[in-house]
């Protein structure tokens, strides 16, 4: 973990604080006092059984493209990869070049196809969120009284994550696209990258091609659609599901749907990427607009800390156990601040390898 991660990470969490500072910390410790510890180890378990769907649809994927691995092989790497994108300020992305490459390393696997499988399964995870984003974006403009700016800014967002999952898809199915894309990428490694360019060229070609036939092959067989979608909403329903649950143990009167509705909003939030896991920024989110809901601002606080102390720190501090069993190579990528430096640590080792 880079100065720049910890960093961040930090400043983080102090503006958690302080946001419980302004709300009262001793009215905080009080709710907390409140919460019914059996509700809480039920949000805890549904969160464990969150990682099994989590590992199950990436299992699928994997064997569309002749990939058999277990689930018990692949869960180390899905708590890997959420550890990942909770530490770096990457949209919630930077995890994916980590977990692609640890399967490619532990099963003898090609990284592209490998990263195409994982491509594949964050764009199923996008699929409902943007399904579920759009209507809640509906429903605040009908029931609450929000200001336009932040609706607008929200259906940018929704645009712009569509957008790009189209453009990924369309460079899949469109071969002169993805040639088109393949020489952008080419015509920044000439300009920025020297040393080795020719053979560096030829790897990301082949890289470029063999991440689209694996996309090509995921894209056009049904069982993406029958199986991985409806896999992909009942994930998020068991998300929504555990938040209800953590307001439940403190006895709050919320409805299902204003949590699902929130919980939406703080996830299109996290997905910006300035702070790691969108920590500080979510956890904001959730207070004002459960608070904004009716629930009192202390009980919003502290179901918030123990709702995130489930959904982001279990999932960071596994991950992040786990990892140092992967090797030092692992760690090493992991250091980098962004996934493009984990791809140039990828490449390079790569060309060590061959040499």
């Amino acid at each position: 973990m880079d100065r720049k991660t910890i960093f961040l990470l930090i400043f983080s969490v102090a503006i958690l604080l302080v946001m419980l500072w302004f709300v009262g910390i001793d009215q905080v410790i009080d709710a907390l006092k409140m919460a019914n510890p059996l509700i809480i180890a039920l949000a805890i378990l549904t969160q464990v059984f969150t990682y099994f769907l989590y590992t199950l649809r990436w299992q699928i994927l994997n064997k569309l493209t002749d990939k058999d691995v277990s689930i018990k092989e692949l869960l180390p790497m899905v708590l890997v990869g959420l550890a990942v994108n909770n530490i770096t300020p990457s949209g919630r992305g930077g995890g994916e070049p980590v977990r692609a490459y640890v399967l490619a390393k532990r099963k003898d696997y090609q990284f592209e196809e490998t990263f195409a499988t994982v491509v594949a399964d964050r764009a199923l995870d996008t699929f409902p969120f943007v399904v579920l984003a759009a209507i809640t974006i509906a429903a605040m403009a009908l029931y609450f009284n929000f200001d336009t700016w932040l609706l607008v800014v929200m259906v940018l967002a929704v645009i712009a994550i569509v957008i790009v999952l189209m453009v990924i898809i369309y460079m899949c199915i469109n071969p002169g696209f993805g040639q088109r894309v393949d020489g952008w990428i080419i015509g920044l490694v000439r300009r920025f990258y020297k040393k080795n360019s020719e053979e560096l060229e030829q790897k990301i070609h082949d890289a470029i091609l063999g991440f689209q036939d694996t996309m090509k092959l995921l894209i056009s067989n049904k069982k993406v659609m029958y199986y991985t979608v409806p896999l992909s909403f009942v994930i998020w329903v068991f998300e929504i599901i555990r938040v209800y649950l953590v307001f439940m143990s403190f006895g709050a009167n919320v409805s299902l749907i204003t949590i699902g509705e929130v919980f939406i909003v703080a996830s299109l939030v996290g997905m910006i990427p300035l702070l790691p896991g969108g920590l500080g920024a979510i956890d904001g989110v959730m207070i004002i607009f459960y608070s904004a809901a009716g629930i009192s601002s202390s009980v919003s606080a502290a179901a918030t800390v123990v709702e995130r102390l489930i959904s982001f720190w279990m999932a960071t501090i596994i991950g992040l156990v786990i990892l140092p069993y992967y090797g030092s190579s692992v760690l090493d990528k992991v250091s980098a601040s962004s996934s493009e430096e984990i791809e140039e640590a990828i490449t390079d080792e790569t060309s060590e390898t061959d040499e």
